[in-house]
């Protein structure tokens, strides 16, 4: 019978599985020869003291017993071509998982999506960072995969109260991720190796008989008496179904926008914006570990940090080891940054989204446009950006001691955003309430974390695309949509998730909620 242990190791122990093995020995009283196999199940970094510790559970196997190791497996999916047809618009992670369930369910999914696949969004990324020419159906939050795809692939949810995390993460494994993502405490699979995983999973669902439809944006919904009837697509092409699940993504404003003219139910909604903030790693490193140099056992340092200023809530958000800013407009005219890390996280600069949350009042000023009056807020300022750097996809950017002292900064360095930054006093891109909040914050960051508040930070304007600025309301046990029969909002943009894991589970309940109404 194995043995299962939680034990706290040094850097050096937990990286060799020598070392290890003659750890656990020692601690068991037994001969290091007598232990068959290790498998470590959980693995987390406590880096409270001074000594940075790894905490790890792990599973000793003696010689005597047989080694059973659980390879994550994917579902005996049904061919279902000739099978009853629900409609899923948007390849996200809800859209993906959703289609994937509903075969598992033994139902055909027609999965729309306005983007390119995983492989064609590259040129449009390309364009993006090189000739600051935006393509409003395929960038980083349009496509194959969705925002994810080429925004990190950090896999770390709260949401474990919503759903299966474990399901989640082992059906990814069996579609290629490493099994890595079970057993860290915070996972991550990277943008260099996740399109590979969104193709396979693409290719899954045809292999079943679903359809993938590419370049296909959905430009009106079809109604009969209050029920879904289908959707039409941008040439004029009409697809029936009696079920939509409508997953599109926290910036399908043209979709928020349809609803609202179709008054379709939809509402404000509260989320956060900011800046993106990029320190060196190395310095980031010294003041998570306590040290003047990493070294090799240990990986790049993240951090989290939290503190309520003038009553408002001022965090980081999508926080980036080793990574890189990204340019991540979907539409002509505005400037949008996000963070993402490939799989070694090896870059020479930490980003992270500082962001404040904002009250539906804070919303008042647009209150004309109702609903969307978050949304409008959230595009002012996106557009504000755009305009003082220049109308390209140069971003504004400062130095973050001259932030909250109020100085226009004398030199920006080359920082990981391609297109360029422009030197800009940041207080006029956001509203005063907004400005005054992170320059007192940023202060108490650095009474938090030594070292965090410097002029070698330089924080990029805006972080805006925390969450969808609208909720799509629904039924909490059926899923419906609360006006329109056969109508599932699903994911980040209704509302209903935040981040890959939360929105695939998601995805899975809608698809389990539409086949239990069929």
């Amino acid at each position: 019978m194995s043995r299962e242990l939680q034990i706290q190791v040094p850097p050096e122990i937990a990286s060799d599985e020598t070392m290890l093995k003659e750890h656990l020995a020692k601690l068991m009283q037994v001969s290091s020869k007598e232990i068959k196999h290790l498998s470590i199940e959980k693995r987390s970094i406590d880096a409270r003291q001074k000594a940075v510790k790894f905490n790890l559970k792990v599973n000793v196997f003696f010689q005597d017993e047989e080694v059973v190791v659980d390879k994550p497996e994917l579902p005996e999916y049904k061919n279902v071509s000739n099978a009853p047809e629900v409609i899923v618009v948007g390849a996200g992670p809800a859209g993906l998982f959703a289609a994937l369930q509903l075969i598992e369910l033994g139902v055909r999914p027609i999965l729309i999506e306005r983007g390119k696949d995983v492989r064609g969004r590259r040129r449009d990324l390309k364009a993006i960072n090189r000739d600051h020419i935006v393509n409003e159906d395929s960038n980083y939050c349009f496509g194959e995969g969705g925002a994810g795809t080429y925004s990190d692939g950090k896999l770390y949810t709260r949401s474990k109260k919503r759903g299966d995390v474990d399901r989640i993460l082992k059906l990814l494994v069996a579609f290629g991720a490493s099994s890595e993502i079970l057993v860290d405490a915070h996972p991550h699979i990277g943008t260099n190796k996740l399109p590979q995983i969104i193709q396979d999973i693409r290719e899954k669902i045809i292999e079943f008989g679903g359809q993938v439809l590419f370049e296909t944006r959905v430009t009106d919904i079809l109604l009969k008496n209050n029920e879904i009837d289908g959707v039409v697509v941008q040439n004029g092409d009409k697809i029936h179904a009696k079920k939509l699940i409508l997953a599109t993504g926290h910036s399908a404003r043209d979709i928020f926008e349809l609803l609202d003219r179709k008054k379709i139910l939809i509402e404000a909604k509260p989320f956060a914006l900011g800046v993106r903030a990029e320190h060196p790693q190395t310095l980031i490193d010294s003041i998570q570990y306590s040290c003047d140099f990493r070294g090799e056992y240990l990986p790049p340092a993240p951090y989290s940090i939290v503190k309520q200023v003038n009553g408002r809530g001022m965090y980081s958000f999508c926080m980036c080891p080793g990574g890189v800013i990204a340019p991540c407009a979907t539409s002509p005219g505005e400037v949008v940054t996000n963070g993402w890390s490939p799989s070694k996280r090896d870059q020479a600069t930490a980003n992270s989204g500082i962001v404040v949350e904002l009250k539906l009042e804070d919303f008042k000023p647009f209150a004309k446009f109702g609903a969307l009056a978050g949304m409008e807020f959230q595009k002012a300022i996106e557009q504000k950006a755009w305009h003082l750097a220049g109308q390209t996809q140069k971003v504004p950017a400062q130095r973050m001691v001259d932030f909250s002292q109020k100085k226009i900064s004398s030199s920006i360095p080359k920082t990981s955003y391609v297109p360029g930054t422009e030197s800009i006093e940041l207080g006029e891109v956001f509203p005063g309430f907004l400005t005054q909040i992170m320059r007192e914050g940023f202060v108490q960051f650095g009474k938090s974390m030594k070292g965090y508040y410097t002029n070698d930070a330089i924080l990029h304007a805006p972080e805006s695309r925390t969450s969808s600025p609208v909720r799509i309301p629904r039924d909490n046990f059926t899923y419906e949509h609360l006006q329109i029969k056969g109508l599932y909002p699903c994911g980040e943009g209704a509302g209903y998730a935040g981040g890959i894991i939360s929105a695939a589970i998601d995805g899975e309940k809608c698809a389990v909620k539409v086949v239990e109404s069929l």
